[in-house]
């Protein structure tokens, strides 16, 4: 049997992979983008492919109805592939975005990335202009009374778009609005969209558009028009199965998985550290390594601040411990720490504690940094599924607002 080429290859093999990775990355791309986010090679190269894509004809190519796959491991940049996307798409005439994905988690940490120019994580540029003509970033809750030169975007849950779909209202989004206005959706986490895909071939095309799954309101808002055009972003679509095969294979530009990206040298390398202790001794050794790597930090110039992820099984042994870690910091002392030095046979905890005493801190004065640095109000707790905006605007800027430890279930 053969196996159809992905998008990708098709582009190499008609194009030459010389020929794509030549291409310069336009300023309407760069100059736009936040400078303090400079561009990774594979983020180069993934632009490179849209940018060929788009203006060049290679066989397969449709028509009309872009729908393009960005399959990238997690923490490779995804965000940052959507804003300089929108960017290139506003070059090329596109005025009107629809960001969607299945978490408000997810929704309020974007907006924050794509309007919020004081975000330590806001992705464009603080002024934004293409040519001698200045843009802004324009949120909007419908498309019928966008800027003509402005990026206009909208901002929804997937199960909001469904909803909204279904039942429309006065001043929402209704299909008019993917009409004769070429919209560009951006979908984040596309992997959650595929029940029909899912199904199989049973149900023909009109019996899909008919059916009432997120993938099916997608398909239909972006087949309203032609020139509408669909961006999919996900770490975690599993090709091996036949159905997401089929439909992704003709659409994937991009594929970075995590293996490319550990390779590379971006990824984290994690060790397992297992210590046969309660909660609290566990949590106490996590404590004091994450205070070692702030002093390494610290001798490096940096400022950065290491934040603990402290998970449990249910929201009540969450709430729970949170209760009794703040109890235990407060109360923490010299005598717990030495005791900690003297029984614990963990090469890195003994690194930890001789790196402590070089610089000369006793572990009385280390307890004293540890209850101040670990205090109640640099604990986050992040359990329920609906959390506040506050505390999702925390979540996404723990690089400076002083977070030193999260407690979650599977929140994040």
């Amino acid at each position: 049997m053969i196996v159809p080429a992905k998008l990708y290859e098709s582009m190499e093999r008609e194009l030459g992979a010389r020929h794509i990775n030549r291409r310069p990355i336009p300023d309407a791309i760069t100059a736009n983008l936040n400078p303090r986010f400079t561009l990774r090679p594979y983020q180069e190269k993934a632009l490179r492919y849209l940018l060929n894509y788009w203006d060049e004809d290679f066989d397969g190519k449709p028509l009309s109805h872009h729908q393009l796959l960005f399959l990238m491991a997690t923490g490779a940049g995804k965000t940052l592939m959507m804003a300089a996307s929108m960017l290139y798409l506003h070059s090329r005439g596109y005025r009107n975005f629809l960001f969607f994905v299945n978490s408000t988690n997810i929704i309020n940490k974007t907006r924050e990335n794509f309007l919020n120019p004081a975000s330590p994580k806001y992705l464009f540029a603080p002024a934004l202009a293409v040519g001698d003509t200045p843009i802004r970033i324009r949120e909007v809750s419908n498309f019928q009374a966008g800027s003509s030169h402005d990026i206009n975007i909208l901002f929804t849950t997937i199960q909001g778009l469904h909803t909204t779909m279904q039942n429309p209202r006065e001043d929402s989004l209704t299909l008019d609005d993917f009409q004769d206005k070429r919209v560009v959706l951006i979908s984040d986490e596309a992997h959650h969209i595929n029940v029909d895909t899912k199904r199989g071939a049973a149900a023909n095309q009109e019996a899909l558009f008919e059916s009432e799954s997120w993938e099916s309101t997608v398909m239909r808002i972006f087949r309203a028009d032609p020139g509408n055009v669909l961006l999919e972003f996900t770490a975690t679509v599993d090709l091996s199965a036949p159905e997401l095969a089929e439909k992704y294979r003709p659409r994937l530009l991009v594929d970075y998985p995590l293996r490319e990206f550990r390779k590379d040298g971006y990824s984290k390398e994690v060790k397992v550290l297992q210590a046969d202790l309660d909660p609290w001794e566990r949590t106490l050794q996590a404590v004091i390594l994450s205070q070692y790597r702030r002093k390494l930090f610290e001798r490096m110039g940096r400022t950065t601040l290491p934040v603990l992820l402290i998970k449990s099984r249910t929201i009540p042994a969450s709430q729970a411990f949170h209760r009794l870690f703040i109890e235990n910091i407060q109360r923490l002392n010299g005598a717990e720490l030495a005791r900690l030095q003297s029984e614990c046979n963990a090469p890195a905890i003994q690194s930890a504690f001789l790196y402590f005493e070089q610089l000369g801190i006793t572990p009385e004065n280390l307890a004293m940094e540890l209850r101040d640095d670990f205090a109640a109000d640099k604990l986050l707790e992040v359990n329920s599924k609906d959390e506040s905006e506050a505390k999702q605007i925390l979540v996404n800027t723990m690089e400076t607002n002083g977070l030193r430890a999260v407690f979650a279930v599977d929140k994040l």
